[in-house]
């Protein structure tokens, strides 16, 4: 079986940086997972709570309902983490976004996120508004054809 081919930053609209801490590493000297998925959170925070372009309307929040992470190499300290984000799928109340995570330039774990728009009062999901939509779909990049 081939591994999948490995993503570059430039295929990521959303790029922003993290610095690794000493508290992210373990016993073996490299960056724990449990902190894989805090820098992913890093980087879907930054697309979804940019306040020059909000993306939920008042009374509502994103929430994540899945996260998938692939481990392709170790992450070291001290240094600084990559990430890049971008929109894959939108769905009725749903978003997919990959991301992937990056050291010196290479691959250290790609992502995939599902993040729904949740009712702050109800706790329910809630339909994305047709303007998130738009916003969101011009965020797609060079995604597969379910991204509007």
């Amino acid at each position: 079986m081939s591994r999948p081919r490995l993503p570059s930053l430039d295929e990521f609209p959303l790029r922003v940086i993290d610095t690794i801490r000493y508290a992210d590493t373990d016993r073996q000297g490299h960056v724990n997972n449990a902190a894989f998925a805090t820098f992913c959170e890093t980087g879907r925070v930054a697309f979804l709570l940019d306040p020059k372009r909000p993306l939920a309307p008042p009374g509502t929040g994103f929430v994540i309902a899945r996260l998938l992470i692939d481990f392709r190499a170790e992450l070291n300290w001290p240094g600084r983490v990559e990430i890049g984000t971008r929109v894959t799928a939108i769905g009725r109340s749903s978003v997919t976004f990959a991301q992937a995570l990056f050291q010196h330039g290479r691959c250290a774990a790609t992502a995939e996120s599902v993040v729904v728009l949740m009712d702050e009062a109800t706790r329910r999901s809630r339909p994305l508004p047709e303007e998130t939509v738009r916003a969101l779909g011009s965020q797609c990049g060079s995604a597969p054809a379910r991204c509007p």
